[in-house]
Parts: structure tokens; C-alpha cells; sequence
């Protein structure tokens, strides 16, 4: 099934593809600054070409499992952001955690709740998926006003849930029933 979306003119939600292995270092060099408060501390290869070409494979490794579903965000053949559905669970659960980041350059812009709107949809029809939760950092407010303006609910906060620019940090946590 083709999983990809037209979110406005030349924006693209789609599948990652191994071809994005140099699109995507690219991306994270440029946003690395950026993103660090809102991310974990990442090794250096993580920046490299070779260290997207690895991230690719374990997120298509996933993708074939059924496990997840890693997009990336592409704004006229540049990547500009990763939407991820990941940690399926099947059977009573149907749920997936959505997780994403946007380039600095493309915040403010809707971007980000448009894509996180078609995730909804792929998940819900695609996928068959019943509840999608998402975690944000409690000062992170643009990412927990994406989830809102997608339906998203805040259900509570998880004390030192991820380690985070290294703390470990507390999240507020969300859900959305599909």
C-alpha cells in the first residue's frame, strides 16, 4: 500500500526510502543546533551519510516487520522533516506512538499539523490502527499545539520518560482515539 501524501503544493509525506540517506544528513546537520534540546544526545556518525544509511535501514527493518512506519517530510525534493509511527502493537491494542521533528526553517508554517493530520488518516485507514499516543517535553508547547489542533487529548505526565539533550526529562503524555 502507498502510504505517501500531497500535503500542499511539492510538500510530500512519504515513506522513507534508503535513496534519502543523503537528503536526511543533510536535514540533521542543518537542524542540529536546533533540535538538540528537544532530542536525544546523538553520536557524531549520527550526522554522517553513512549514519542516516544506518537509521534508514533499522527504520525499513522496522517498516517490513509492520512495526512502524517512518516518513519522511519532503518540501520540493529537499527533506525537511521525519513523522514516524512507530512501536505498533497489533491485536487488543492497535495503538502506535507517533514522534516527529520539523527543520527550523519550516516552523510556523502548519506544516507539521498538516502531516501529523495525514498521519492520522494513514493510521486510521492504512493501517487500521484504533489509538495513536504521542509524548511531548512539558515546556515543548509548538509540538503539544499540533497534537491539539489534531484531536490529540492530554492525559497526563510521565516523571523522567526519556533522556533528553542528557536529563531525563518529564513529558506530558497524549492520546487520540481513531
Amino acid at each position: 500500500m502507498d502510504f505517501s501524501c500531497e500535503l500542499a503544493d511539492g510538500i510530500v509525506l512519504r515513506p522513507v526510502q534508503v535513496s534519502d540517506a543523503a537528503g536526511l544528513a543533510a536535514a540533521v546537520q542543518a537542524n542540529r543546533a536546533y533540535l538538540a534540546p528537544w532530542e536525544p544526545i546523538r553520536p557524531e556518525e549520527f550526522y554522517t551519510l553513512e549514519g542516516q544509511g544506518e537509521v534508514i535501514e533499522r527504520h525499513r527493518a522496522e517498516l517490513d516487520a509492520g512495526t512502524a512506519l517512518p516518513m519522511v517530510l519532503s518540501a520540493k525534493g529537499s527533506i525537511v522533516g521525519l513523522l514516524t509511527l512507530s512501536s505498533i502493537v497489533r491485536g487488543a491494542f492497535q495503538n502506535a506512538h507517533v514522534g516527529y521533528w520539523l527543520a527550523q526553517t519550516a516552523q510556523g508554517t502548519g506544516l507539521m499539523t498538516a502531516a501529523v493530520g495525514a498521519a492520522i488518516k494513514v493510521a486510521r485507514d492504512g493501517l487500521g490502527l484504533h489509538r495513536l499516543e504521542a509524548a511531548t517535553l512539558v515546556h515543548n508547547v509548538s509540538s503539544q499545539r499540533v497534537l491539539e489542533k489534531n484531536g490529540f487529548e492530554a492525559y497526563g505526565t510521565a516523571h523522567a520518560y526519556l533522556r533528553i539533550a542528557g536529563l531525563w526529562q518529564d513529558h506530558r503524555m497524549y492520546e487520540r482515539i481513531l
